[in-house]
């Protein structure tokens, strides 16, 4: 009986899993076309990958761009032909069964050494585009001390403003 039951349920499970791995494959694809963009300072592919109103918080405490402030910032590096080169080295999805909004978090290789990327996807004329962007510098435990003592003037400095604000 419990063995009917299971051939019975057998392909919605395999339906669900297979849609499921579909999505996921679809936004990793996304974001290794996104990354290859900025890699190859292609900037037409690299912002057409990302929503109309998405965000990227970059590694500086003030780096906090909307989209058309961020494609400011980065024309020059597109147009020079350099941009910036993230290898994938690890991948985390999450996605929810029917929803347009997908979350993830990557570990990367880059020209500033590893570097922690995490963002959120959503679906837009079916295709998974990138709305948030944060990317964060990873430090070693055991060097935290050092990299705060290096950092300790620029913060206050930083403080300062946003206190005035």
């Amino acid at each position: 009986m419990k063995l009917r039951i299971l051939l019975l349920f057998l392909p919605l499970i395999s339906a669900i899993t297979f849609g499921q791995d579909q999505t996921e494959m679809a936004i990793n694809s996304q974001l290794e076309s996104w990354h290859r963009a900025a890699a190859e300072a292609n900037f037409d592919a690299y912002f057409g990958n990302m929503t109309s109103d998405a965000v990227f918080i970059g590694t500086d405490a003030e780096e906090n761009w909307q989209i058309e402030e961020f494609k400011s910032y980065a024309r020059p590096y597109f147009e020079s032909g350099k941009a910036w080169s993230f290898k994938t080295l690890e991948r985390t999805i999450y996605h929810l069964k029917k929803s347009k909004v997908a979350w993830f978090d990557e570990l990367l290789e880059t020209q500033m050494g590893i570097c922690r990327g995490s963002g959120v996807m959503r679906l837009e004329n079916k295709i998974w585009k990138v709305q948030h962007y944060v990317l964060s510098i990873a430090v070693p435990n055991e060097d935290v001390s050092q990299l705060t003592d290096l950092k300790k003037e620029h913060d206050q400095v930083l403080i300062t403003k946003l206190r005035a604000n």
